[in-house]
């Protein structure tokens, strides 16, 4: 098994232990009981754990050299403390077991994608072929959850993401350290002096704005779809449409980046997520407006982050690449995420399920002008 196929192994369990939780962690929250306020917030803090862990981590791999040991201590760690979900149910019990899960579970991602990116070497542009796997896995386990879950009990979804993670945890121990990157002269860029760049700061402002507004979609769309009298198996193909559309920019990416370079890309990618939850709040009652709504998660995914992990490869490198990857996982995804999460939960409740979406056009159009700013920097630099 050459290096290229355990990477793309790791990937794909990884996002199929996303897309079998995720989609799915608030319908069962919901038959727990929970209010649409508990399940925002019980998803805002696995979200928000990515705010602290992936910068812990990044740290201590900067610090030790390597990446992969750190990766299964957390991928072994985030199995363990997945199991307390088995013993209670109740409100504060679960948000400390989805807390510490959350804090390895989220903080080896951005350690696997320094790793794959220094495996790629001079070839990084390719990093969407490798990526791609990932989006795969997630089609396989929210499709097929989709269909398993309209025919089990809910109470069954804990075991099946268990028993991910434990394949993930096993093909850790598969992937190999890359050779070391040259290091030579890196003292010379410290990590604030990048920080200060208005380019960067417009790139994590954008990434920000881009993924809080993706809160809502992943703590609310399942239950939004229901809502429409969809089952949970059509929402569940709904989904796998979303990541099948990501995955097929994912092949076109290393052309397009070359072509248009990332600064565009990441603008045009915020334009149609703009869009793309616009419709999703005035128009989600017929299954062909849905079905368009998620072929954009091609460029509010797909597109996105691909160009957006390569402007951070860019801008944070070597053995600045962890920490690069850390920051843009937690200002982003965890942040952003949680905030978005947070947010659509008291929406939900106090105004209306369609008042969410309205909410994340808004928060996708400010990233648009964040992102319009720091492409304009970069041009003038």
């Amino acid at each position: 098994m050459n290096q290229h196929v355990r990477l793309s192994s790791f990937y794909f369990f990884y996002f199929a232990s996303i897309g079998a939780f995720m989609p799915y962690w608030g319908p069962y929250l919901s038959e727990l009981g929970f209010s649409g306020a508990q399940i925002g917030e019980l998803m805002a803090i696995i979200l928000a754990t990515k705010i602290i862990a992936p910068n812990v981590w990044g740290w201590l791999a900067d610090r030790a050299g390597v990446r992969m040991p750190i990766i299964r201590l957390g991928a072994l760690a985030g199995l363990l403390t997945f199991t307390g979900v088995l013993f209670h149910s109740g409100y504060w019990w679960l948000a400390v077991v989805m807390a510490v899960f959350s804090f390895f579970w989220n903080a080896i991602l951005p350690q696997f994608e320094a790793t794959t990116l220094r495996a790629l070497g001079r070839d990084s542009h390719r990093y969407a072929l490798v990526r791609l796997w990932g989006s795969i896995g997630f089609i396989v386990a929210v499709a097929g959850l989709g269909w398993l879950l309209d025919a089990l009990a809910l109470t069954w979804l804990p075991w099946i993401v268990l028993g991910i993670l434990l394949l993930l945890y096993l093909v850790t121990l598969r992937v190999r350290e890359p050779p070391d990157a040259d290091h030579s002269g890196d003292g010379l860029i410290p990590l604030f002096s990048v920080l200060r760049r208005p380019e960067v700061i417009a790139l994590l402002l954008a990434c920000f704005f881009m993924q809080a507004s993706h809160g809502p979609y992943y703590a609310f769309f399942t239950l939004y779809v229901e809502g429409q009298g969809f089952s949970r198996a059509v929402a569940g193909q709904l989904w796998a449409l979303g990541v099948a559309a990501e995955v097929l920019l994912f092949l076109l990416m290393p052309r397009l980046i070359l072509r248009f370079g990332a600064w565009a890309l990441v603008t045009m990618a915020l334009l149609l997520t703009t869009l793309r939850w616009w419709l999703l709040a005035t128009i989600p009652e017929t299954l062909s407006a849905l079905i368009l709504i998620q072929v954009l998660h091609a460029a509010s995914y797909g597109v996105y982050h691909a160009a957006a992990i390569s402007l951070i490869h860019l801008h944070f490198a070597g053995r600045l690449q962890g920490r690069g990857q850390a920051l843009y996982s937690s200002l982003s995804f965890g942040l952003g995420g949680a905030v978005g999460a947070l947010a659509s939960g008291y929406l939900w409740d106090g105004v209306s399920p369609a008042s969410v979406y309205v909410f994340a056009a808004v928060l996708a159009g400010l990233g648009v002008l964040v992102s319009m700013f720091g492409m304009l920097r970069n041009r003038v630099g």
